[in-house]
């Protein structure tokens, strides 16, 4: 147990370091963007994130060492539905390319069934954060955390994914989640046809009934429009976040799966 401890709190010390250039990165970004009001926006902004910084650690401690250990499982078995040779043969930008790809595809579905009855309590604490930024990508409760790791994840080593495709696709969808998560006034123009912009995922978090079931992908926006979830009306300027009555704190959230009372509501709202 002290072994498992130990791997976690070097995980969340990696984490830890990685986030000081990536805060300095969007806390730069903000500025150019939006100047002296950057200061305005600060204060809740500083209070969401301590609240998201401590869901990431415990999540790193208590589930790091175990989600890789689930990795281990899980490839040694060999489960895969297509001869990973395959993926040997074409070029790493190639493989790394279907992998997000893949990826993204499963994350899409996955995350649209997030947002079903059964599912939501697990996955409603992401969406609490009224005054979303970067770092709401680590708002995830621990069995929601875990559950995203081992779908997405098992997905691709059934699929034959190498591991270098495996962790390719890992930091780049869970890079470009911060991105999109970041408070940027970007809606890509065009380009939105096939990415995912931070305009369009900030209108999934809005509180704003006909935004609750659409926007699902995290890189490519295609397959919201192929599968009918694309919404993106124009600039969000809505409110965000979660307006259902229950509990915001910290063990309030964690507790919230395991209250039956939130498996009997007709549906879930935002709102």
């Amino acid at each position: 147990m002290l072994e498992v401890l130990e791997a976690g709190a070097r995980q969340v010390f990696t984490a830890f370091n990685n986030l000081i250039a990536i805060a300095a990165f969007f806390v730069l970004l903000a500025y150019l963007l939006k100047g002296k009001e950057v200061y305005k926006q600060a204060k809740p902004a500083l209070t969401g994130s301590a609240f998201n910084f401590s869901l990431m650690s415990v999540n790193l401690l208590l589930l790091a060492p175990v989600m890789s250990v689930v990795l281990t499982y899980l490839y040694g078995y060999q489960l895969s539905i297509v001869d990973r040779s395959l993926w040997y043969e074409l070029p790493q930008p190639v493989a790394i390319f279907i992998a997000v790809f893949l990826g993204d595809f499963i994350g899409y579905w996955r995350h649209r069934f997030e947002h079903s009855r059964v599912l939501w309590p697990l996955h409603r604490v992401h969406h609490t954060d009224e005054h979303m930024n970067w770092l709401t990508l680590q708002r995830f409760h621990p069995l929601n955390f875990l559950t995203t790791f081992i779908i997405d994840t098992s997905f691709l080593i059934i699929m034959g994914a190498p591991p270098f495709a495996i962790v390719a696709n890992n930091m780049i969808r869970n890079y470009y989640g911060y991105f999109i998560h970041a408070d940027i006034p970007w809606t890509y123009g065009r380009w939105s046809a096939l990415f995912v912009s931070p305009t369009m995922h900030r209108w999934h978090h809005a509180t704003d009934r006909e935004a609750y079931q659409t926007n699902f992908a995290t890189v490519f926006s295609v397959f919201d429009r192929a599968f009918g979830t694309y919404r993106v009306p124009g600039p969000c300027n809505t409110s965000l976040g979660v307006r259902d009555g229950y509990s915001k704190t910290f063990i309030g959230e964690l507790l919230h799966p395991f209250n039956p009372r939130v498996y009997r509501r007709k549906k879930p709202t935002k709102e």
